[in-house]
């Protein structure tokens, strides 16, 4: 009989490309996660990863595997939400983008729980990746992410915006609403590793052969801007992630934009649960809906 945590442990690989990663996620340490894989892979006799120093793949056995796995933990999933939904007050599950901002989701989330008291909020941070997976499966109810223009009856549009430069505000460009990446060639960059425009920031620089110094590297926005803050050096961020603390100023030639979405399931919602889902749909695109 399978267990269903090694399949937890198999999705978190998938989701994370790593065993390191994927431990942070499940709680467990590395050794205990590698172990479980090989329990899991010697129970269905098959070996689902490829092992590299630098990422994990799935093997063809692997990707077969791959959907039956959402599946088994979906149902799982959905057994469990029926038993809790004739015990318990409505539970909301939202994925959030790792990278939106933390004050305005906080602000965001504010709101409605003075519409919907009775409602809890249970919450999953994630990628872009990781939340489109967790819809998948059933684990999530609703997620807040990037829209690419895919999955159009899964999405309600929500606002757009722009991409900020941000600094110091002692910093000698401070005074400027536009900026080049030649006023920025002999300063100090913070790279945001999560960024979803990271590969085009880089692009804009090198294609005008600037290259500033890049002295932090980090997957943590809020610890980013505290560090721009602090003068340690700039970065680029999304126009709601800019706040007191900061300088903001538009980088010319650097026109990116995101649009978020709020995704809804694919599926119809359980018997009682359709009253909060409306209620959620409709405050999330008042709120967030572009004005």
């Amino acid at each position: 009989m399978m267990d269903l945590y090694l399949l937890r442990y198999f999705l978190a690989v998938v989701e994370t490309g790593s065993f390191t990663r994927a431990a942070d996620r499940v709680f467990v340490t590395q050794p205990t996660l590698s172990a479980g894989i090989k329990k899991l892979e010697g129970q269905v006799g098959h070996v689902l990863f490829e092992r590299s120093n630098r990422r994990v793949f799935l093997t063809d056995a692997g990707t077969r595997f791959l959907p039956r796995a959402k599946a088994i933990l979906h149902e799982c999933n959905m057994a469990m939400q029926v038993l809790e939904e004739a015990e318990t007050a409505p539970v909301l599950r939202l994925g959030v983008l790792i990278t939106l901002s933390n004050r305005a989701v906080g602000t965001l989330l504010t709101g409605f729980r003075k519409v919907m008291p009775h409602v809890a909020i249970e919450l999953t941070d994630g990628t872009e990746q990781e939340l489109a997976n967790r819809l998948d499966d059933r684990s999530l109810d609703y997620a807040l992410s990037l829209h690419r223009g895919e999955n159009e009856e899964k999405a309600i549009p929500l606002k757009t915006e722009e991409y900020r430069f941000v600094l110091p505000p002692d910093h000698k460009l401070a005074g400027k609403a536009v900026i080049s990446a030649e006023d920025l060639a002999e300063d100090y960059m913070i790279v945001r590793s999560r960024c979803e425009v990271l590969s085009e920031t880089s692009r804009y620089f090198t294609d005008r052969n600037v290259r500033p110094r890049l002295v932090y590297r980090t997957p943590n926005d809020s610890r980013a801007l505290a560090m721009a803050a602090a003068g340690i050096g700039g970065t680029v961020v999304p126009e709601s992630l800019v706040d007191e603390r900061v300088h903001a100023c538009k980088l010319k030639g650097f026109d990116y934009t995101r649009r978020l979405a709020l995704f809804k399931p694919s599926y119809k919602l359980p018997t009682g649960f359709e009253t909060v889902g409306a209620a959620f749909e409709d405050f999330i695109a008042n709120n967030w809906g572009n004005s």
